[in-house]
């Protein structure tokens, strides 16, 4: 069966579906575990709620798991093959050509915040799963396209589903890149505290979440250093503002599994201050993590041969006169020794009498290049693309994949296509969410063991 054929019949749905999800910001604000309806907020519901009517109107199985994942089902059969993607959204920083909720489509290419990451994607997953029901295929596996409200700030949500239903027995993630994705580095994040007065800083922010390069810093200092700021910026040839005593200088959002596509505006705007300020934030910043994705500073660095190198994200940082906060972000490959390594981290922050604060830490995954389940899914994607060369590999990013004990993250991003997840203009391409679908109907029929 052809089903890029297929898909292409499908496509118009696609695109009607896919752009009322991505007009839904589905932004974490704040979880809250007593709000039992909507505990990622309002938005989140709302998206999940979306999902599952559809699914529901297309006469598949459904079912909601506390509000905090649920799954749309088809098939038979003890074992499960799980499709997992997610709903919810980073924040939508950054210079957008249009609103980053428009879902804007301009020459085959639909904009948005999630358009990649992973709306676009799960959507994907829906169709190829649409396509094998509508044709009557028979399936001996049960297949779930299991619905994520919380990846992007902790898996609360997949946490929770995995509490109360069936481990999948196999699974992909479509919220990655393709060929395919057998490794996934460890991600590791933790906090820089500490209390005191600024003797130049009344105030410093930039940056929401660990797992994006912040794009904006703005700082409000005590003296008048108009003069000095505006030269730093010309000779340095970068993009700021200057407002009475408010400075704010501009870098590049990526996501943190790639810090070196970004440009972090915290280390511009420290590279500035420490001139000025004897505030042991900005020297610590300044001495240990400024423009260094590698570790070397805090000598942390750490490279393996699947996994490749250890990377390093300041995600933001925030001081309101008396107390700051600097949030840290590592990607880091399975040879990391972290006792050792979050050793070296301790001593730097006690360096300059700060505080080091563990906030979480998810080990690295590994399914062997060998096994069945990455060579079938590999197998579909060269017969819907002709791509026998690209080669499957490991990447810095985390996807439910890494939740199971047997996942890998599959597609959709093909090789040499733009990446723009966590990034402005987020865009998907409509062509090549069809041939997603496409792969992603062959690898259920495989996988689930189509009669």
């Amino acid at each position: 069966m052809n089903w890029f054929d297929i898909a292409k019949e499908y496509e118009e749905e696609y695109v009607q579906l896919v752009k009322k999800l991505l007009k839904i910001p589905t932004v974490l604000q704040e979880f809250d575990p007593k709000n039992k309806t909507a505990p990622f907020g309002k938005d989140i519901k709302k998206a999940l709620d979306f999902m599952l009517k559809t699914a529901e109107d297309d006469n598949f199985v459904v079912k909601n798991i506390d509000n905090y994942a649920a799954h749309i089902e088809m098939g038979e059969g003890e074992e499960v093959l799980g499709i997992l993607g997610h709903l919810d959204v980073v924040p939508a920083g950054g210079k957008w050509h249009n609103p980053p909720f428009s879902a804007y489509e301009h020459e085959g290419k639909i904009y948005a915040r999630g358009a990649m990451d992973d709306k676009g994607p799960t959507v994907a997953a829906y169709i190829a799963m649409k396509m094998v029901k509508d044709k009557g295929i028979k399936l001996n596996k049960k297949v779930r396209l299991i619905l994520g409200c919380d990846e992007e700030s902790g898996m609360r949500c997949i946490k929770r589903y995995l509490e109360k239903e069936q481990m999948p027995d196999i699974g992909f993630a479509p919220d990655a890149e393709f060929p395919l994705i057998f490794a996934e580095k460890g991600i590791y994040s933790f906090d820089i505290e500490g209390e005191f007065e600024g003797d130049l800083i009344e105030s410093l922010t930039a940056g929401e979440r660990y797992n994006v390069v912040p794009d904006e810093c703005v700082v409000v200092v005590k003296k008048n250093l108009q003069k000095e700021f505006i030269k730093y910026l010309k000779d340095n040839d970068i993009h700021g503002r200057v407002y009475k005593n408010t400075y704010t200088v501009f870098g590049k959002n990526a996501h943190a599994a790639w810090p070196h596509l970004g440009v972090n505006a915290i280390y511009l705007m420290v590279n500035f201050l420490k001139e000025h300020t004897k505030s042991p934030f900005i020297h610590f910043i300044d001495k240990y993590l400024s423009a260094d994705h590698l570790g070397k500073k805090l000598s942390i660095n750490t490279f393996d041969k699947e996994m490749k190198e250890l990377t390093l994200n300041t995600g933001f940082v925030k001081f309101d006169g008396k107390n700051g906060r600097i949030g840290v972000n590592i990607r880091y490959p399975r040879n990391y020794e972290f006792e050792k390594n979050e050793k070296k981290i301790i001593n730097a922050v006690e360096e300059f009498k700060l505080s080091y604060k563990f906030v979480g830490n998810s080990k690295p995954h590994y399914i062997s290049p060998d096994d069945p389940l990455v060579k079938a899914l590999h197998e579909a994607y060269m017969k819907y693309t002709g791509d026998h060369d690209s080669k499957i590999m490991s990447i810095g990013g985390g996807t439910y994949a890494r939740v199971l004990k047997k996942a890998v993250a599959f597609g959709p991003n093909l090789p040499g296509k733009e990446d723009l997840a966590h990034q402005p203009n987020e865009y998907l391409i409509i062509k090549d969410m069809i041939t997603a679908a496409s792969i992603y109907a062959e690898s259920i029929c495989v996988l689930a063991g189509a009669k």
